[in-house]
């Protein structure tokens, strides 16, 4: 994995950028666009962490993302920032994909690690479509180039606004090693997209 050498603090205000402005990954959506599932709010972050999580793995890329309870099953590729500071979205053309940020955490090692999908596409769902669908204690699975899988739960699901996305929040620092799963979602315009994005919280409580 490429080694990021900008300070922490600049790293994250740099992705969060991408996702606070609802754009990184705006679809069209088709004519006969159907909403895809949004958390409910029993599904929010508490003001208590759970506990369960266990001690970080070595950093390692990720090849591959499983969530078993929305039939997830995809191939991973490494994500960069483009010219704006923004994060890059996988390539519009394979809806079977999912990116991380490379120069950030690799799931299953200590911090915030990062992986994005498109919600959906002008021909019909994406890898993500049915994110918002996960529920709390879901099981997300991480394979690894290293041969270890990285085994995290979920302990929240959020839909944030463009313009109230919490950066900090999303993508601050961990000791443990934590997850985000993020897609497009909130409302939607046929003439923008969707104007906000769901996020998925988990945090790493197995490995094999």
């Amino acid at each position: 994995m490429r080694r990021d050498r900008r300070p922490r603090r600049g790293r994250i205000g740099l992705v969060a950028l991408a996702a606070g402005t609802g754009i990184w990954l705006v679809t069209s959506g088709s004519a006969e666009h159907v909403r895809p599932p949004l958390p409910s709010a029993g599904e929010a972050l508490r003001a208590v962490a759970p506990a369960d999580g266990i001690t970080p793995l070595p950093g390692s890329p990720p090849t591959r993302i499983k969530i078993p309870a929305i039939g997830v099953d995809a191939p991973l590729t490494g994500l960069g920032l483009d010219g704006e500071g923004r994060l890059d979205a996988p390539p519009a053309t394979r809806r079977d994909l999912a990116g991380w940020y490379r120069d950030g955490t690799t799931p299953g090692s200590a911090g915030t690690a990062i992986i994005a999908g498109h919600v959906d596409h002008a021909t019909g769902p994406a890898v993500f479509y049915r994110l918002g669908a996960l529920r709390r204690g879901a099981v997300i699975e991480v394979p690894r180039r290293d041969g270890r899988t990285a085994v995290f739960t979920v302990h929240a699901v959020e839909v944030y606004l463009a313009g109230r996305f919490p950066d900090q929040l999303v993508y601050g620092p961990s000791p443990r090693a934590e997850l985000r799963v993020i897609t497009c979602g909130g409302p939607f315009s046929p003439g923008t997209g969707y104007q906000g994005n769901v996020v998925v919280f988990a945090h790493l409580t197995g490995t094999r």
